[in-house]
C-alpha cells in the first residue's frame, strides 16, 4: 500500500497518481503513465508522455512536475500617500540559490486552499499585512513557472489605508510564519527593483503593472 496513492497521505489524499492520466485537450499529447514521487506536504510528480511534433514525429518524453496548488496575490497601493505595502520573510529556497539573506520583500500572498481566489487573498491580506481590503481588482492571472511548476497565480490590488487596518498582521504563527510589514513610497520601490533589491517576480510584475496601468500610470489629460 502506498501513501497518498492507496491509502491517505498527511492531508487525507489518495489517488495522486490520477492527475493528468485523463488529458484530451492536445492531441499532439498521449499521457501514458504517472508516478508519484512524493506527498510529504505538495505533491511532485513524474509523467511519461508520447509527442507529436511539428514534423509529424513522436517522441516519449518524461517531466516532473511539482503541485503546491494554485495561490493569490495582491498589491496593496495608497494613491493619496503614494506608498505600497509589502511583507518581508524569509525564503529558504532563495537563501540557497544565491540570496543574500533569504529575506525577501514580496506582495502578499497565499495558496487558495480550496477557497475562490478573491476570498483567498483577502484572508491573505488581513493575515500578512494585517488590513482587511473592500474591493479588489483582478490584474491578470499566470503560470509563474511553467517548466516545472504547476501553479497558477492570480493577481489583485487593492487600496489600503489606515482606516483598513485591523491588526498588526505578520503572518499565522501556528504555521511557522514571521512576516514583516513593509510601507515604502512607490518611486522607491520602483528603485529597488532596479537596484535588484527587490527580487520577487510576482512583486516587480505588481509593481510594474502599477506603474504602467495601474493606480500610478501617468495619465494624459485632453481637453
Amino acid at each position: 500500500m502506498t501513501e497518498g496513492i492507496d491509502v491517505p497521505d498527511r492531508r487525507g489524499r489518495t489517488g495522486l497518481d490520477q492527475q493528468g492520466r485523463d488529458l484530451t485537450g492536445n492531441p499532439r499529447v498521449r499521457v501514458r503513465d504517472v508516478r508519484l514521487l512524493s506527498c510529504n506536504w505538495y505533491v511532485l510528480r513524474t509523467t511519461t508522455f508520447d509527442y507529436r511534433h511539428t514534423d509529424g514525429s513522436w517522441s516519449t518524453q518524461e517531466r516532473e512536475t511539482y503541485d503546491r496548488g494554485n495561490g493569490a496575490t495582491v498589491l496593496l497601493y495608497d494613491t493619496t500617500r503614494r506608498t505600497v505595502l509589502l511583507t518581508r520573510q524569509f525564503r529558504y529556497p532563495a537563501y540557497v540559490n544565491g540570496h543574500p539573506d533569504g529575506m525577501l520583500l514580496e506582495t502578499a500572498a497565499g495558496l487558495l486552499d480550496d477557497d475562490e481566489p478573491e476570498v483567498a487573498i483577502r484572508r491573505e491580506a488581513a493575515e500578512e499585512t494585517g488590513h482587511a481590503v473592500g474591493e479588489v481588482e483582478h490584474v491578470f492571472t499566470v503560470y509563474m513557472s511553467p517548466g516545472s511548476v504547476t501553479e497558477r497565480l492570480h493577481f489583485y490590488a487593492a487600496p489600503y489605508s489606515a482606516e483598513t487596518r485591523t491588526s498588526h498582521g505578520g503572518g499565522v504563527a501556528a504555521e511557522g510564519e514571521d512576516i514583516e510589514v513593509v510601507e515604502l513610497d512607490f518611486d522607491h520601490a520602483l528603485d529597488l527593483v532596479k537596484r535588484g533589491e527587490i527580487a520577487d517576480a510576482k512583486t516587480i510584475m505588481l509593481l510594474q503593472w502599477a506603474a504602467l496601468t495601474g493606480p500610478f500610470a501617468s495619465r494624459t489629460v485632453t481637453s
